[in-house]
């Protein structure tokens, strides 16, 4: 359903439209639909999470979506950074990298 596909839908740079998800569920989506859903809703980003990036935030479609994740070293299984999004009062998007600590 809907609330299914919002949190489990992947942007993917191989695909154009939708095409099937590796993770099992939902759908994968291309730069084009990007587009499609930031005209037709007049926005200019959308801010996305629920999927590992490594440098912590990963932008995708020409930097119209990106993908923001907050967990460094996600399940001891990815040396993943973290990352938190701040947009200030002009609108201007920062990030604040967080490192994974490597505990030996």
């Amino acid at each position: 359903g809907l609330l299914c596909d919002l949190l489990w839908s992947d942007p993917s740079p191989d695909v154009k439209a939708w095409g099937e998800n590796d993770r099992g569920v939902s759908f994968t989506f291309g730069a084009d639909i990007v587009g499609i859903i930031l005209q037709r809703f007049d926005l200019d980003l959308i801010a996305r999470a629920h999927q590992v990036v490594q440098d912590g935030y990963e932008f995708f479609a020409g930097r119209k979506l990106v993908t923001v994740f907050s967990a460094p070293n996600y399940c001891r299984e990815f040396d993943n950074a973290g990352a938190v999004m701040s947009i200030d009062e002009n609108l201007l998007i920062s990030f604040k990298v967080i490192k994974p600590i490597i505990v030996k």
